[in-house]
């Protein structure tokens, strides 16, 4: 083989194709794009558009609800905590919070807070400070002799009744002062 011989194999380089260049070229006149009206021509833009019909997406009903202010938690399993650990990636006699769990490799981020799953199984007691945690993980980590912080809860929100109360007790103790 000499370096005169050396090419590409057949087919490795396609020329483009070149529209409007006459009859015999295939894909001459109207260059593949049919014959006159809108969507011949450049700058089309009417996905969606009917001919003046209401479009689909228009007339079909919308449900559901996106909350804007929805938080959005990477998620750990008790199963893949407890690999971690056999692996020697977790230390078992730290607190284990999100940025160590990134650091670990366990998660790739923490996003807006970490939420622990029960998927899986744990027997190596972790000391746990994460944003939340299913009823059935947070009795597993208590099973297996850890613990789990979560932050504090908000308050249950107060009835109509109970605001009456609230906002006449707090008349009175203005009207005393």
């Amino acid at each position: 083989m000499k370096l005169n011989d050396l090419r590409d194999n057949p087919g490795a380089r396609k020329s483009r194709v070149r529209v409007g260049r006459g009859i015999g070229s295939g894909v001459g006149k109207t260059a593949g794009r049919g014959q006159k009206g809108q969507k011949s021509r450049s700058g089309v833009s009417i996905a969606g558009f009917e001919g003046g019909q209401m479009p689909l997406h228009m007339r079909l009903p919308k449900r559901g609800f996106n909350n804007v202010f929805r938080k959005y938690f990477a998620e750990v399993n008790l199963g893949t905590l407890q690999i971690a650990v056999d692996a020697g990636k977790i230390n078992a006699d730290t607190v284990l919070d999100g940025a160590a769990l990134v650091a670990a490799g366990v998660i790739s981020h923490a996003r807006e807070g970490v939420r622990l799953l029960a998927k899986g199984t744990l027997t190596t007691p972790l000391k746990l400070k994460l944003h939340g945690a299913s009823a059935a993980a947070k009795a597993a980590v208590e099973a297996a002799g850890g613990s789990l912080e979560l932050p504090a809860e908000k308050p249950a929100p107060l009835s109509r009744d109970e605001q009456k109360v609230a906002r006449a007790s707090a008349r009175a103790a203005k009207a005393k002062a």
